[in-house]
C-alpha cells in the first residue's frame, strides 16, 4: 500500500524545509530565497517584471484527469509565459498553496516535483511563497519575476500599422485536448467500470492541455536575430481575444487570413470528431499559451525563417477593428469572447 503522510505531521515550517531542500539557487540575480519574509533580488540595473495567476480546483483543472506532478509544471509555465510575452528571462518565482485537508504530503511532493521540473526547464528559482488550509479544494498561486534590458521590454499597445502579425505554434490543441479529457470523465462517471480509451491520436492534444509550454525559445530567437517585437502578447484567452486586446490597447486594426492560421493536423481530426469548428477552436480556445506578437516590416527578412513562427496577417488603421479573410475573399469581423473569469 502507498504512503501517505498527513500534513500535520509536518507543519508549516517542516513543509517548507522538505520544499526548501529540493531547490538550490541557481541565479546570481537571487541573493536571498527561501527562508525569510521576503526574497531579495538584485536588479542590476535591469527593468523588473512581476506577473501572477492563480489556478483553483474546480475552476481552473479537475484532478480526476489532471496528474498533480502536470499541474505543477503547468501552473510554472503559464506565469513564465506572462514573462515571455514581456519579451523579458524569467528568474525566480513565488508559490503559494491552499491545501484541503485530503491533499497528503505525498501529493504535495508530487506537486513539487512538477514545479522543479519546470523550474528547471525554464532555469527559474523558487524563492518562497506561503501555505495554507482551504475548505474549497486545491488552491495555487504562483507570482513569476524577470528581468530585462528597458529598450528590449515589449508591451501590448505599442503595435504599429502595417506591422507583421506572426504567431508561435499551433492552436486550437489545448481546447481540444480539454474536450477530450471531459469526455472521456463523462463516461467514467456514466459507468465506472469503464476504463478511459484515449487513442494515441490523441496525445498532442491532451498534452497541450495538461502541459503546455512556455515559449521562451521563441523569445530567445528574437533576442539571436536582434529583433524586438513592436507588441507581444500570449495567447492564453483565444487568439481572436488576444489580437483584439493588441488592436483595442494600441489604437489599431488588423487583418489576419483564414489559410494562415496554424492548425495542427491532430487538432483538426479531433475538432472534426468532436463536431468543432477547427478555426473557431483555434481563435477562441484558450490555453494555448503561444505567442502573438507584431514586427516592423523591415524585419521580415529576419523573422521570416524562424522556427515555428508563422506570419498571419498585418496592422492597420482602422481602430480597434480586427478583421479576418476567409479562403473565400471575404472580409469578416472577428469577435471573441475569450475565456470569461466570472
Amino acid at each position: 500500500m502507498e504512503q501517505r503522510t498527513e500534513l500535520s505531521t509536518l507543519g508549516e515550517f517542516g513543509l517548507i524545509k522538505l520544499i526548501n531542500e529540493k531547490f538550490p539557487i541557481n541565479n546570481p540575480e537571487t541573493l536571498k530565497g527561501i527562508g525569510d519574509d521576503a526574497a531579495v533580488i538584485d536588479s542590476a540595473g535591469k527593468e523588473l517584471v512581476v506577473s501572477t495567476d492563480l489556478l483553483i480546483e474546480g475552476i481552473h483543472f479537475d484532478l480526476s484527469y489532471c496528474p498533480i506532478k502536470l499541474l505543477g509544471y503547468k501552473s510554472v509555465a503559464v506565469n513564465v509565459s506572462d514573462i515571455a510575452a514581456m519579451n523579458a528571462i524569467p528568474k525566480q518565482i513565488t508559490v503559494s498553496l491552499g491545501l484541503s485537508n485530503r491533499i497528503s504530503v505525498e501529493a504535495v511532493e508530487e506537486l513539487y516535483e512538477g514545479i522543479k521540473a519546470a523550474c528547471d526547464e525554464y532555469k527559474v528559482d523558487l524563492v518562497g511563497g506561503d501555505t495554507s488550509a482551504s475548505r474549497s479544494g486545491l488552491v495555487i498561486s504562483i507570482t513569476a519575476l524577470g528581468f530585462a534590458e528597458k529598450e528590449k521590454i515589449v508591451y501590448r499597445n505599442t503595435a504599429k500599422v502595417n506591422d507583421i502579425v506572426c504567431v508561435s505554434g499551433d492552436f486550437g490543441a489545448a481546447l481540444m485536448g480539454l474536450q477530450t479529457l471531459e469526455r472521456e470523465k463523462q463516461v467514467f462517471l456514466a459507468n465506472p467500470d469503464m476504463q478511459p480509451q484515449i487513442d494515441k491520436d490523441r496525445d498532442y492534444v491532451i498534452e497541450r492541455q495538461l502541459k503546455p509550454q512556455a515559449r521562451m525559445d521563441v523569445v530567445y530567437e528574437l533576442r539571436d536575430l536582434g529583433v524586438v517585437p513592436t507588441s507581444m502578447i500570449d495567447v492564453s484567452d483565444g487568439l481572436a481575444a488576444e489580437l483584439l486586446h493588441i488592436c483595442k490597447n494600441s489604437g489599431v486594426g488588423a487583418v489576419i487570413f483564414e489559410d494562415k492560421i496554424p492548425i495542427e493536423d491532430q487538432t483538426y481530426l479531433t475538432a472534426t470528431e468532436l463536431n468543432f469548428s477547427p478555426m473557431t477552436a483555434a481563435l477562441n480556445g484558450g490555453e494555448d499559451y503561444e505567442l502573438l506578437f507584431t514586427v516592423k516590416q523591415e524585419d521580415y527578412e529576419k523573422i521570416k525563417n524562424m522556427n515555428d513562427v508563422s506570419i498571419i496577417g498585418y496592422i492597420t488603421n482602422d481602430v480597434t477593428d480586427a478583421k479576418m479573410m476567409m479562403k473565400s475573399g471575404n472580409l469578416v469581423n472577428i469577435t471573441a469572447p475569450g475565456y470569461e473569469h466570472f
